[in-house]
């Protein structure tokens, strides 16, 4: 019997958790330590926070944005103008006004004033607040929280996975445990018959080859019996791991299965209502919708307002002529730009495509395997209800051969075919059981019904009780 779910479980992490379980835990329990415990559940927490933290912000794009600004600037002279430079701007010119007076008249306008130094610093507050962007600060707003609800998505599609993941962790230690048990009964029933054999050797009643295939079977049972418990090492210390406890986590649950499942229908709904993954791929569609709001706003004007208040200002003609503030309203109306804001729509417009065509292949495929999954389950359950009457056959024909072989009427090859039977249709069961959990478990999480494990366990069958 192949033991491939327990090779899944190598190449865990091992980390220091606050919890520990000395007793025995159970699924529920196990996925409860898991949620807490895990590191990738973890950061998957840490971007919905980062993305809820970015939609907040976009909220201020609404508001106005207010500056402190400072200049220094030196010119390479003093800004100066005469009386005679100012009369001469109204387009006039000195006048003659006789021989008394020119010369008052020319002092006049030989006189000169300073207007600005040429070293000026000058401070003011700034503000500018948009009213009309064409949209692109709702498209922005948009697309964050299309972000946000992309992160959350990504969060639930791993919190599946990790449920899926701890389901092949847990039950494969009880498919090891029982894979164990099955050997130690094989060994001690190869060990009974070795034992009557010796005795019948002794007696002479069977050859000596008789007696040493009892033996060769018994050497072949302990090797199997030892290697069924490395295997059962090996998933215990990757459960523990995985659960991140310091000591040897002990499942407490059992295999088990239904003698029911829900119908195939059911699942297939749930799972296309609430499957994160189409969750993804709307906000993908989402973000796509914001990016063509976005191009479509560059074709629009932008409507601002701004005002300016001087917080400092020399002593300068021109600082006294200039006023203390200034409001306004402003319009930038594009014309020719170099984005290719056409080209950059059309582009918007194939990412929605995009995503429309990848959501209904999806819905397609997760209608399939939820299809395939339910499917391995019943046949799962069909094979571990049909091999009870296999078990019971196998057990009998053991009795028998057992007993033929004490009267000289079988051989020992007889008996050690007929224990191994047992053993490899009691692994097959146990076997079945496993893949049933295993479907189930996944049939769960992509239904979005990890919670209900609890109730499909309280109505189950035990494997062990068959």
């Amino acid at each position: 019997m192949s033991l491939r779910p327990i090779a899944l479980l190598i190449g865990c992490v091992s980390f220091t958790s606050p919890f520990a379980y000395s007793a025995p835990i159970s699924f529920d329990q196990a996925w409860q330590v898991l949620q807490q415990e895990n590191n990738s559940l973890a950061a998957q927490r840490s971007n919905v926070e980062r993305y809820q933290h970015l939609e907040s912000a976009t909220g201020n794009l609404n508001l106005p944005s207010v500056s402190i600004g400072a200049n220094y600037t030196r010119l390479d002279t003093d800004v100066t103008v005469s009386g005679k430079q100012l009369f001469e701007s109204t387009g006039q010119h000195l006048p003659n006004l006789g021989p008394v007076l020119n010369p008052l008249l020319a002092q006049i306008g030989g006189i000169t004033s300073t207007i600005s130094e040429r070293d000026i610093f000058t401070s003011s507050i700034r503000a500018i607040w948009p009213i009309f962007t064409g949209g692109r600060i709702n498209a922005a707003q948009s697309a964050a929280e299309g972000k946000k609800e992309q992160a959350k998505s990504e969060l639930a599609m791993e919190t599946q996975a990790r449920f899926e993941d701890l389901s092949k962790y847990y039950f494969s230690v009880l498919l090891a445990q029982e894979v164990v048990q099955t050997r130690q009964l094989v060994e001690q029933g190869l060990t009974k018959h070795r034992d009557n054999a010796v005795k019948l050797e002794q007696q002479g009643q069977i050859a000596r080859v008789e007696r040493l295939q009892a033996e060769s079977a018994l050497d072949k049972a302990t090797i199997e019996r030892k290697k069924a418990e490395k295997s059962l090492e090996i998933a215990q210390s990757a459960l523990t791991q995985i659960l991140n406890q310091t000591s040897t986590v002990e499942p407490a649950d059992g295999l088990f299965i239904n003698q029911n499942l829900p119908e195939q229908s059911l699942f297939v709904e749930r799972t296309l209502a609430t499957y994160p993954g189409l969750a993804l791929l709307d906000s993908k569609e989402k973000q796509a919708n914001s990016l063509i709001d976005a191009e479509k706003g560059k074709y629009y004007p932008e409507v601002y307002l701004y005002g300016d208040y001087s917080l400092h200002e020399d002593d300068s003609l021109a600082s006294q002529m200039k006023p203390d503030w200034l409001v306004g309203v402003g319009v930038n109306i594009p014309l020719i730009e170099n984005s290719g804001r056409s080209e950059q729509v059309k582009a918007a417009h194939s990412a929605v495509s995009q995503v429309r065509y990848l959501k209904a292949q999806a819905k397609q495929d997760l209608s399939v395997l939820v299809q395939k999954t339910y499917l391995e389950a019943q046949q799962a359950q069909e094979e571990v209800l049909g091999l009870q009457s296999s078990i019971e056959l196998a057990q009998e024909n053991l009795k028998l051969r057992e007993k033929a072989f004490t009267q000289g009427l079988s051989t020992s090859t007889d008996v050690v075919d007929a224990q191994l039977y047992v053993a490899s249709v009691q692994t097959q069961k146990a076997a079945a059981s496993f893949n049933y959990l295993i479907s189930l478990s996944k049939l769960l999480a992509l239904s979005n019904e990890m919670s209900s494990f609890s109730q499909y366990q309280h109505n189950a069958i035990n494997v062990s009780s068959l």
